[in-house]
């Protein structure tokens, strides 16, 4: 199973119109499947500190664990519940090294970051998230924000205190309730999904979402269905069109073929002498 074929990927950042650095950070290990996106916050550059820490820390302990050879020698089920339990021991371990750097460091005081975690396996794809950045699938024609936004605003919105069209006009977009870095401890909201040829998913920080319209990315991942290098630069190019409030990134992973592991004797046997 070589997902580097099986999976077309491309990621872009971008600081944005009005920001003068940028303080989301994005990593990618396509030779294991893990997409990790984190929109960091709080002091001078403290945000970037956060989302930094963020993604290498996740990105090296998955990589360092997550050793396909073993895992695949495992049952699908209990490669799925491997997948869950090492992503969110990973964030564990980020979300102590950035409170404990915070708490240590004035000039970090305060610091925390979003998260997106995206791991791809056997046809199956892992998902973890803390706040407002977002995941999408496209299948087919059809555009799903697969992830829940751990903010103010869902929470005004799923008590009905205000509508999906009082949502977009609102002050309140940016106040998360859940961040990693910010408390002792923190609960990453963790889901398996299968996944089909064709899939078209798309990690982002805020920074898209608040300034294209869901429409629009859903139109843009259609239009430019095969070509994720162009598809992430045109939606920063959107997102920057329309104001660039904020810093803009997005990964982008197609789902080119099907990646499921070969099961039963012959593929023991291969495992075994390979």
């Amino acid at each position: 199973m070589n997902l580097s074929q099986s999976l077309q990927t491309a990621s872009l950042t971008d600081p944005g119109r009005v920001r003068d650095h940028n303080e989301d950070c994005i990593e990618s290990r396509p030779d294991i499947g893990l997409y990790v996106l984190a929109d960091g916050m709080g002091g001078y550059n403290a945000g970037e500190v956060a989302s930094g820490m963020a993604t290498s820390l996740i990105s090296d302990g998955v990589q360092e664990s997550w050793v396909g050879r073993d895992v695949a020698r495992l049952g699908r089920d209990d490669a799925k519940a491997l997948s869950e339990r090492l992503i969110r021991e990973q964030i564990a371990r980020a979300n102590s090294a950035i409170f404990t750097t915070s708490q240590n460091n004035p000039e970090c005081a305060g610091m925390g970051t979003t998260l997106v975690v995206c791991l791809f396996f056997d046809n199956f794809l892992t998902v973890a998230h803390i706040g407002d950045s977002r995941l999408y699938r496209l299948r087919g024609e059809a555009m799903e924000q697969v992830t829940r936004d751990h903010s103010l605003l869902q929470e005004q919105l799923d008590s009905g205190l205000i509508t999906p069209e009082e949502a977009k006009l609102s002050q309140n977009k940016n106040l998360v309730t859940r961040a990693l870095g910010i408390d002792p401890t923190v609960e990453p909201e963790v889901h398996v999904y299968e996944t089909e040829p064709d899939d078209v998913y798309i990690l982002c920080s805020d920074g898209l979402s608040d300034m294209v319209e869901d429409e629009e990315i859903r139109l843009t991942l259609i239009t430019l269905r095969t070509n994720p290098t162009l598809t992430v630069a045109q939606l920063v190019q959107a997102a920057n069109d329309n104001g660039g409030r904020d810093n803009i990134s997005a990964m982008l992973v197609r789902v080119a073929e099907p990646f499921g592991v070969p099961r039963g004797w012959l593929a023991r046997l291969k495992a075994l002498f390979g």
